[in-house]
């Protein structure tokens, strides 16, 4: 038994041809051969959707299918059946088409666009806060110089291809209907070499090593890509060339860390100057030396926040800033001197003078006198 034609294509008896003409070409795209080569439940499927459609947007049609449903169209009055090419399919030829086959093609006159290339290139902190201007040599294919990039010989040219005769499509018969495919004569370009270059043998290309430069701008980040428009492959047989990518990374540095434009850095400073308070010098990314002050009772981890000395915004005047966390270094290698004179300190200090070591022990012993462990 027929399945109802509404239910075929999934809509309401009251659509209208807007919504029948979306349904059927979403149910068309999925269920059609070419997107299920080889099976028989897709193909059978393909052709109940056309059927319904056939029948549902013709306004005379659907209202004798309403009217009498499947009987309407017996004794020889058909609503559609298998000569579809020119009815409902035809109506959405392009869009399914467009799709699936995706409308890419060359560029104009067949010729092929060069592949993109990427080269991976390193360089230290100080030349990403400066900036640079770097020579790089890239093995890539560029145009015959012999040929002029056609790829024929000196003297003749391609000649327009015998079996698409130069559209670089041919159209071929698939079960109900005609399909336009790539020409494999000419695999989609319109031209054939008959003589080919003997440089190049016919390829318009040759894999030459070129010097190229490279601006690199100051405050540029680890994994910034650069691209050099038409510095790729050559394009085959005169096309366009491809691009190539730089891809950057920034070597780790020796002293510095780095946060987008903020630079941070751990000192080790004596005890004494912890404790006493002074101050040490250091040198920015720059070059230039600071001066950074230390408060008396300076603690460990204290960080110093140097404004304007990180690293430059990329294509912006601000700059970043430099922190500078210091580090308490514990003396070491005590003299007996030394060792009397901080010992006799740990006698005579207070609990004022450690408030943080005093507070924890207290607080811990708090606890566990509070929980009666």
């Amino acid at each position: 038994m027929k399945a109802d034609f509404y239910e075929t294509l999934g809509v309401a008896r009251g659509a209208d041809e807007k919504e029948l003409k979306s349904a059927f070409r979403k149910l068309a795209m999925q269920f059609h051969p070419d997107r299920n080569p080889g099976d028989e439940a897709c193909e059978h499927r393909f052709k109940e959707i056309n059927e319904a459609y056939e029948c549902l947007k013709d306004p005379q049609k659907r209202a004798a299918y309403d009217r009498f449903g499947h009987a309407a169209f017996e004794n020889g009055a058909g609503a559609g059946g298998p000569g579809f090419a020119g009815g409902g399919f035809a109506d959405i030829f392009e869009d399914i088409f467009g799709e699936m086959m995706g409308r890419r093609g060359r560029s104009s006159g067949g010729r092929e666009r060069g592949a993109d290339l990427r080269y991976n290139m390193e360089i230290t902190l100080e030349e990403a806060f400066t900036g640079k201007t770097a020579q790089i040599h890239v093995p890539a294919s560029v145009s015959c110089e012999e040929c002029s990039g056609t790829g024929a010989r000196p003297g003749t040219q391609p000649v327009t291809c015998a079996m698409c005769s130069g559209s670089g499509r041919v159209r071929a018969a698939q079960g109900f209907f005609s399909i336009e495919r790539t020409c494999p004569q000419c695999q989609g370009r319109g031209q054939t070499i008959q003589d080919p270059c003997g440089k190049c043998n016919g390829q318009g290309r040759v894999t030459e090593e070129r010097s190229l430069s490279v601006n690199i701008p100051a405050g540029i980040e680890d994994g910034t890509r650069i691209r050099l428009a038409g510095e790729g492959e050559a394009g085959y047989r005169g096309g366009p060339a491809g691009d190539l990518y730089i891809f950057l990374s920034v070597k780790p540095h020796e002293l510095f860390q780095r946060d987008g434009a903020d630079l941070f850095c751990k000192a080790p400073i004596s005890m004494t100057t912890a404790a006493l308070g002074g101050s040490f010098e250091v040198t920015t990314l720059d070059g230039s030396q600071t001066r950074v002050k230390v408060p008396e009772g300076t603690q460990n981890g204290k960080q110093f926040r140097l404004r304007g000395k990180g690293m430059p915004v990329l294509r912006q005047p601000s700059i970043g800033d430099l922190y500078i966390q210091v580090a308490i270094e514990t003396p070491q290698n005590l003299t007996r001197r030394q060792r009397e004179l901080l010992e006799e300190f740990e006698k005579i200090s207070s609990k004022e003078n450690n408030p943080q070591s005093t507070g924890f022990f207290a607080r811990m012993k708090d606890f566990f006198d509070s929980s009666g462990a």
